[in-house]
């Protein structure tokens, strides 16, 4: 197959790098901590005696010893057989919104006076960090039109969490929530939209979309009632499709007495153009770790900015950062609040990147982001669209605006190549497997790019020409692409593994004590 875009030569580096706990040899150290002075002993006495008797441990820690060489070895061994941002054309993400983050917002996050300061430090000496945290908070209102957000939630299911937990306050307040007890959402919002009110002890209700895509606006109207707590739904939902009746399905639910709440980790695109306040919303959450360009956490360092109309304020986690005109405070003096969902007051190294970008970009740039975003989206679909095999589903004319679910169930049928085969051989050029989609699998054989303001028209360009060369070979010589991946650090997994805990453990301890059991 001849195609404009050369493919690179791409294989990765293969270190079959043992786990750091197999690497581990008795007595070794990589760093050794100077015993306290004499002076400091008299000053502060016994360090043990500072720990209560009941936290003390009755033996040392199974820590790995290795010395500093061996853990920079490893790690970097790690890191060149893992494709990241920097390795790679990261368009893949759709839902999950992918961005550079800039270096320069990296070493800010790394400073002393970020990295070195501790939660607990008298509110005096950390001034500067709560003017950092107060002032995201002015910035978030004005981009969604809220009144006040919290910072505590650590990524965007937790922030839904936050507002299941908001909506049960709430109702319980006006000493309705045993009777308010169903929550609507929309099978192609992100599953924790049903996820988190479930958790909180809702029933859930979900709409399923109509023959353009769109969630069922009669279906909705037939679930709200007296029993209705809220909605929670995406919007663009994670098929890309931006619905623009929206405005009559919070009022539907309004009228019946619920709170609607906007997940907006579809954002990217519509980012200063329409805001959550003026499609009615009664709360709205941001990830600060993919719009706003702080790197994804991947269950890590993530934060889901959390906001709230006034008449929800007072039931916020604690503690918010208020300020009196000369100085800025912890505020715990929230007698209504739901009180603390996460240690602390949020993820601060994500908070200051997200300030300082947004302070880059300004209103202008953020709206050319979003601007550049859908441009680039439809860009890829064009040629995605052109490519035998690829077929996509609802709203086929509709300009998507930060991303489109796709369709290889073509391809699957005339070749057997399916979305999974697919996704394993694009590795072999350099480039991350993409996400397909949530389950349920409506549309089959789905993937779902979304390629970002932060990707240039040759990323696009590229990306495309990988899965054009994976379609030919799906149609000319598909065995290449069923046994892929051929260059990747590790060749094709036998996912079966995974079905059978008793082959897999989550952390060293407990696969420690599944090879004692079996033998």
């Amino acid at each position: 197959m001849k195609s404009q875009v050369k493919l690179r030569k791409y294989h990765a580096p293969v270190w079959s790098e043992p786990i750091i706990m197999e690497m581990s040899h008795r007595g070794e150290r990589g760093i050794l901590i100077p015993i306290a002075e004499d002076e400091i002993k008299t000053a502060i006495g016994d360090a043990e005696s500072y720990v209560p008797e009941e936290m003390q441990r009755k033996e040392l820690p199974k820590l790995p010893e290795l010395s500093q060489p061996q853990v920079l070895r490893h790690y970097e061994h790690l890191a060149q057989e893992t494709l990241g941002m920097e390795e790679n054309i990261d368009i893949s993400q759709g839902t999950c919104t992918m961005k550079y983050s800039p270096k320069v917002n990296e070493i800010l996050a790394r400073t002393p006076q970020i990295a070195d300061i501790h939660p607990l430090q008298d509110e005096d000496t950390i001034q500067g960090v709560l003017q950092i945290i107060y002032q995201l908070d002015l910035f978030l209102r004005e981009i969604s039109g809220m009144d006040q957000f919290t910072f505590q939630a650590g990524g965007g299911a937790h922030a839904t969490y936050i507002n299941a937990c908001v909506l049960r306050a709430y109702h319980d307040a006006n000493g309705e929530l045993g009777e308010r007890n169903e929550v609507i959402t929309t099978v192609f919002s992100h599953p924790c939209d049903a996820a988190t009110p479930n958790t909180a002890g809702f029933k859930v209700i979900t709409l399923m979309p109509d023959a353009n895509g769109y969630p069922d606006i009669e279906a909705l109207r037939a679930a709200c009632s007296k029993h209705t707590a809220g909605l929670m739904m995406t919007n663009p939902e994670d098929t890309g499709i931006y619905n623009p009746r929206v405005e009559e399905y919070v009022k539907a639910v309004h009228d019946v007495g619920g709170l609607c709440f906007y997940d907006q980790a579809n954002l990217n695109g519509i980012m200063g153009v329409a805001r959550a306040r003026e499609a009615g919303f009664d709360a709205c959450h941001f990830n600060l770790h993919k719009t706003f360009s702080s790197p994804h956490g991947c269950m890590g360092p993530a934060c889901g900015a959390y906001g709230v109309r006034n008449k929800l304020a007072k039931f916020l986690p604690t503690p918010l950062i208020g300020f009196d005109g000369k100085k800025y405070h912890l505020d715990y003096d929230r007698p209504d609040s739901l009180g603390k969902v996460r240690e602390f007051f949020g993820n601060v190294q994500v908070l200051l990147r997200t300030y300082a970008w947004i302070m880059s970009m300004g209103a202008d740039g953020l709206l050319e982001a979003a601007h550049v975003s859908v441009i680039n989206n439809n860009y890829l679909s064009k040629l995605l669209m052109a490519i035998p095999g690829v077929t996509k589903r609802y709203a086929e004319d509709k300009i998507r605006l930060d991303q489109v679910r796709f369709s290889w169930e073509k391809l699957e049928k005339d070749t057997g190549c399916g979305t999974l085969d697919v996704q394993k051989r694009m590795i072999d050029f350099g480039v991350q497997s993409y996400h397909t989609s949530h389950h349920p699998w409506i549309v089959r054989e789905p993937f779902t790019p979304e390629p970002c303001e932060t990707y240039s028209k040759e990323d696009c360009d590229y990306w495309a020409a990988v899965l054009r060369q994976v379609s030919w070979e799906a149609y000319t010589n598909p065995k290449i692409v069923k046994t892929a991946p051929h260059n990747a650090a590790i060749h094709a997994i036998n996912r079966d593994v995974l079905d059978d805990p008793k082959r897999w453990a989550m952390t060293w301890s407990a696969y420690l004590k599944k090879v004692d059991n079996n033998r």
